[in-house]
């Protein structure tokens, strides 16, 4: 299929599901500091990995995954009403850990920088 369709599936899937968790996902589990990073569909539509930041310790990454997946029935079946496309790809939630990493890299340059040692 072709690379450009693939990648405009991918970022409406991205939006769409973004304002699902803001405005129509009401489990308790996924929290206000859930981001999602962003999406890759396979060449087939087949399989869609969504890439999700969350800003808090294990406990509340591992929550807001098993909340995303407990709801992956309603985003999908909301995803059919609302994108143009024969078949959904099947939905596989994943913790993007980026952002925290990014953070962590530039308090150690900061620290660096003040003379302080990386531990």
């Amino acid at each position: 299929m072709n690379e450009k369709r693939i990648n405009r599936i991918a970022t409406e899937i991205k939006r769409e599901i973004s304002e699902m968790i803001r405005e129509s996902i009401r489990d308790p589990r996924i929290t206000d500091m859930t981001t999602i990073s962003h999406v890759k569909v396979t060449r087939d539509l087949g399989f869609a990995t969504i890439y999700v930041s969350v800003l808090g310790n294990e406990a509340l990454k591992a929550e807001t995954i098993d909340g995303l997946e407990n709801a992956k029935g309603f985003i999908k079946k909301e995803l059919g009403a609302r994108l143009d496309l024969r078949h959904i790809p099947e939905l596989r939630f994943q913790i993007d850990d980026t952002v925290e990493n990014g953070l962590h890299i530039e308090e150690i340059i900061s620290r660096l920088n003040e003379g302080g040692s990386v531990e």
